[in-house]
């Protein structure tokens, strides 16, 4: 064996094992110290991608749980101020009844019912108009989608959540059918020998039945008087009039195909077609026309945009005129329509080969929307309608011209009726408010905070495979590595010894 002093490859040799286990080692401390598998991208670039991705998901659905839980809080609070909106209303319905008990309140009685009532009122404005969750107010009308119309005889009904904005242009209504009531006309006047004679006329509406049989001393109008009063006694839904020609006509109240009755009388066609037959009427019709030339469905006066309508899906409008005297009907032939006051008075209304434009309507869309997922477009929302008074039962046909509940009136009987109806409506779209708030929180919040709970602990175990340290594995490595150094350490020391076998050749 050669002895050489310029070079020693043995030391060189134990010096690059010793450099490799000390920075296998430094590595094993890094991981161990850190926690993390990867520490750099050149630990694992592909593992290091995919970790960096799940990292942002779960940073996403992190602040999606925080979102979802805030968002149930806000819709409890909403629906908790409307829990007290409803009890007040149910205490207004029980004065609206005490009200109409016409027999034994006096006056007295009747402006203390009133202003118990406006009290009411008063306070149903202060929480629509108080409530809020931050900064934010959630009755006052500003959380939903709110209308406006232009054109005469036309009403905005609501909108939902996927209803469009039009608050510059607004949506076009155009009229092709308008909606009728279910009516009778009697083709036989009632005269004085048909009234001697016993005539019995029977008015049968949604199960109820009213009857009235003439006597001797009745004319035509206090024949129909009675008539109305037993109507009225029994509850149905109709009214009965007398025209000058003597003829008998009895009209449903609503509008529509979904109200009808049945009338018979003694004599053919007083009422009937046949004398003692029961006749059905003749079926109300609904509203037909299109929303931004979209389709829409009628039901009686009200219009509502299609699902899946551009821009106009779920926006409803209630139209109550005449069009200016012309429409087109279903087969498309101009048909005249009976006015009540002169066309010269009425501004002119452009007339287009699919209907009749009778205004346009135009929306303010606010509703509230919520980032419930870690990625673009997850999202949920919910319109909450106007709570106050004069935006609750807008729209509810009543013989005293109530426009919403703010106009009740109970001091006198037809009044307290009138104002019994347009609470019962009111209580119905709170209640359909609440039922929608509720089910937005049951199914769609909370349903989803429970999802992505589950989907965020999936995503952290797996990113935690790809990213996190084994402990146990890796202080093994560290066991070795810190033994192959000690031992490379000896190793090179041994190798440093080598070159001193020349001195015993010198001597």
């Amino acid at each position: 064996m050669s002895l050489r002093i310029n070079h020693n490859p043995s030391a060189i040799n134990s010096h690059r094992n010793l450099e490799a286990n000390q920075a296998a080692m430094g590595k094993t401390l890094e991981k161990l110290s850190s926690g993390l598998k990867i520490n750099r991208a050149s630990e694992g670039p592909a593992s290091l991608v995919i970790s960096e991705q799940m990292r942002a998901q779960i940073a996403g659905l992190t602040q999606a749980i925080d979102n979802s839980e805030t968002a149930i809080s806000l819709v409890q609070t909403t629906e908790a101020n409307m829990s007290e909106i409803a009890n007040l209303l149910v205490s207004m319905r029980q004065l609206a009844i005490h009200a109409s008990n016409e027999g034994v309140n006096d006056e007295v009685m009747l402006e203390a019912d009133q202003k118990e009532i406006e009290n009411a009122l008063f306070t149903i404005n202060r929480i629509a108009n108080q409530s809020q969750f931050g900064q934010k107010r959630l009755l006052d009308g500003s959380r939903g989608a709110s209308g406006v119309t232009t054109g005469d005889n036309l009403e905005f009904v609501g909108a939902t959540l996927t209803t469009g904005d039009s608050r510059e242009h607004g949506f076009e209504v155009k009229v092709t059918e308008l909606a009728t009531q279910a009516n009778v006309s009697g083709a036989t006047a009632l005269t004085d020998e048909i009234i001697k004679a016993g005539e019995s006329l029977t008015v049968i509406e949604n199960g109820k039945m009213a009857v009235y049989t003439s006597n001797a001393d009745d004319t035509a109008d206090t024949m129909i008087q009675n008539l109305r009063s037993e109507i009225a006694r029994k509850g149905l839904n109709v009214d009965v009039n007398i025209t000058e020609t003597g003829n008998v006509e009895v009209r449903h109240r609503e509008y529509g195909s979904d109200y009808s009755f049945q009338v018979m009388s003694s004599t053919a066609g007083v009422l009937s077609k046949d004398g003692g037959q029961i006749s059905i009427a003749e079926a109300g019709k609904n509203i037909k026309g299109t929303i931004n030339g979209e389709s829409a469905v009628g039901k009686g006066q009200i219009l509502t945009g299609v699902e899946g309508a551009k821009c106009v899906d779920g926006l409803a409008i209630r139209y109550t005129g005449d069009a200016g005297g012309k429409l087109i009907d279903p087969g498309c032939q101009v048909a005249d329509l009976m006015v009540e006051e002169p066309m010269a008075e009425k501004p002119p209304l452009e007339m287009t080969e699919d209907g009749i434009a009778v205004g346009r309507v135009f929306v303010s869309q606010n509703s509230m929307k919520f980032q419930v997922g870690g990625n673009k477009d997850q999202t949920v929302g919910i319109s909450v309608t106007s709570a106050n008074p004069e935006n609750l039962a807008r729209g509810v046909v009543n013989k005293t011209d109530y426009k919403s509940l703010n106009d009740v009136d109970v001091r006198n009987f037809q009044g307290a009726q009138d104002a019994l109806k347009m609470i019962d409506a009111a209580i119905n779209e709170i209640s359909s408010a609440r039922g929608n708030l509720g089910a937005f929180q049951k199914n769609t919040l909370e349903a989803n905070l429970s999802n992505i709970r589950i989907a965020n602990e999936n995503l952290i175990s797996s990113e935690s495979v790809i990213r996190d340290v084994d402990m146990a594995k890796e202080m093994a490595s560290f066991t070795r590595n810190q033994i192959m150094t000690q031992s490379a350490t000896a190793m090179l020391a041994q190798a440093n010894q080598l070159p001193q076998n020349v001195l015993k050749l010198l001597g």
